[in-house]
């Protein structure tokens, strides 16, 4: 099969054009927030008229657009749907055995506050989690133990993903980072302290905002003080191992710090007036007022409460191992299968402006089985039931019943994941590109915004690196701007659109089994993805342009 090149103007006119190229992305996003349709079909619609788009519009042989499609389905389910399935399992077991139970009060014997629990769970444990593994771990994990504290699931799953924001440019270990170095060419160090010095403004507006999210601003003016300890402790260790130590360690290192200091803040302050429901806030102040309680549970003795912590310390221990380099590095040349993808590797050429001189894309599927961390959890998992006293024949069994209540969510995903690589290898996504590239002198607004729509398309700001990094760097070069500004750009304003990105929204609905409710939960997020994601763009335009927040940007 012939070499097809990838074609960027197809209209004739870069307004059409990308106009045509955006249509999956509009389908997708108008059927989730309509709710008329479940998610999964939603997504395999949009899908169909993406490879419409590509087919009819740009030009690529249909072939090629399947093949596509089918490597986006499987790299959807590995690693990222395994990730998830594996997440749900652990999770249901500690329900199961009651531990989960006894985990909600521990966590209600730090602090019966709502407000605060969201900033330990949601905010650091959350942050915890993304350093580790990334892919939507923190997400399932935090938005499982809110519901299961009693929170609504809407609050549940809309507060995680708002939660996931200001840590995941250093998430997975720094993978982000990683591969916006492999297509910039640019030292990873120095982009990640380039990150470093944009994300911790809003490692500091998050948990503020988040608690102005679920109590308004009355609620969270009670707590500032903790707020404040809270987003402080993240920020500076985020800024300080971003640029003194290394881009790999920042959102364990800053979490657990964080973690710690809010901790023992609340030894010593509590706010004055106690909020008590887990609903979000609504129009008649009510919030106040704790929802009807079930019957007390029976006091857990503390050495209860230790061994109810054990299943997520043993699955904090595991996906640290597993997100190490030194650990990949010891499995991956034994366990690693590399499936170039025949009809599809090196028959799909970037061209200029995209890239420098034209570039043949590779379409290999590496199953690392071994060191996903989806493999990692569910070892941890069965640790864990082990230690739980589950028979192996019960483990087998759960495991299959929690295959089947995630059947849908997994298949969304794989449809998801078949729509960001179809709009990769086709150059609907490098069409859109090219339409923010026309701004000019806005550009390191519309440029980090770039990234908030890679991430918003893949799922991923790692994916949205990689898509877009190259052509930030060439776009820069032709402004006069810092490629290592607009670089990190790509990569900080990604980060908000974790949140409205519709595997992370199937992840959030998937965790707190309100399936069936993406849209309501999208419809919920997106405006405050939208508006986080400016911000973004007006501090690297001040980084671009206004002293002394040019000096922020290394030579």
């Amino acid at each position: 099969m012939e070499t097809w090149k990838q074609v960027y103007d197809p209209m004739g006119g870069m307004l059409v054009s990308t106009i045509v190229a955006a249509l999956p992305v509009i389908t997708l996003l108008v059927l989730i927030a309509m709710g008329k349709l479940q998610v999964y079909v939603a997504a395999l619609i949009a899908l169909a008229v993406g490879i419409l788009v590509a087919v009819f519009a740009f030009t690529m042989p249909l072939e090629l657009a399947l093949r596509a499609a089918g490597l986006g389905a499987v790299t959807g389910f590995f690693p990222i749907g395994w990730i998830i399935l594996n997440v749900i399992f652990l999770y249901r077991l500690t329900v199961e055995k009651g531990w989960f139970q006894i985990l909600q009060q521990s966590i209600g014997g730090i602090t019966p506050d709502r407000r605060l629990q969201l900033l330990l769970i949601a905010f650091c444990f959350g942050a915890f989690f993304e350093g580790a593994s990334g892919f939507g771990t923190p997400v399932a994990v935090t938005g499982a133990i809110l519901m299961g504290l009693g929170f609504s699931p809407l609050a549940a799953s809309g507060l995680s993903l708002i939660a996931n924001t200001a840590p995941v440019a250093y998430g997975a270990l720094g993978t982000p980072i990683q591969g916006l170095a492999s297509v910039t060419g640019i030292d990873p160090y120095i982009l990640g302290a380039m990150v470093g010095r944009q994300l911790p403004f809003f490692s500091l507006i998050v948990p503020f905002w988040l608690i102005w999210a679920f109590a308004g601003y009355r609620g969270m003016k009670q707590i500032w003080p903790a707020i404040l300890v809270c987003g402080v402790s993240f920020a500076v260790p985020q800024y300080l191992i971003s640029n003194f130590v290394n881009p790999w360690i920042v959102d364990i290192g800053a979490s657990i710090i964080s973690m710690g200091c809010l901790i023992a803040f609340l030894k010593v302050w509590q706010p004055a007036e106690i909020w008590l429901s887990p609903k979000l806030r609504t129009r008649d102040d009510s919030m106040l007022t704790a929802p009807p309680a079930p019957p007390p549970a029976p006091r857990a003795s503390p050495t209860q409460i230790k061994w109810a912590w054990v299943p997520w310390g043993v699955l904090s221990i595991v996906v640290a191992i597993w997100g190490m380099q030194a650990f990949k590095n010891v499995v991956n040349p034994i366990f690693t299968w590399n499936y170039p993808v025949p009809g599809l590797h090196l028959l799909i050429q970037k061209v200029p402006p995209v890239v420098a001189k034209p570039a043949a894309e590779g379409a290999v599927f590496a199953f690392t089985f071994l060191s996903y961390t989806g493999t990692g959890i569910l070892i941890a998992s069965i640790i864990a039931g082990l230690i739980m006293k589950f028979s192996p024949l019960r483990l087998i069994k759960a495991y299959g019943e929690t295959l089947w209540v995630v059947r849908y969510s997994l298949l969304t995903i794989m449809a998801m994941l078949a729509i960001g690589t179809l709009t990769r290898y086709s150059g609907l996504d490098a069409t859109l590109g090219l339409a923010f590239a026309t701004t000019g002198f806005l550009y390191p607004f519309f440029g980090t915004l770039l990234g908030w729509l890679g991430v918003a398309l893949t799922g991923s700001d790692t994916a949205s690196n990689v898509l877009f990094g190259g052509l930030q760097k060439i776009t820069a070069e032709q402004l006069g701007l810092s490629p290592v500004l607009m670089s990190a750009a790509n990569s900080a304003g990604g980060v908000m659109g974790k949140m409205i990105d519709a595997q992370s929204i199937v992840v959030a609905s998937t965790a707190t089994n309100w399936f069936g409710h993406e849209g309501t939960i999208l419809r919920y997020v997106f405006w405050h993805s939208i508006v986080l994601a400016c911000l973004v763009g007006c501090l690297v335009m001040l980084q671009a342009y206004v002293w002394p927040f040019t000096l922020l940007v290394p030579n």
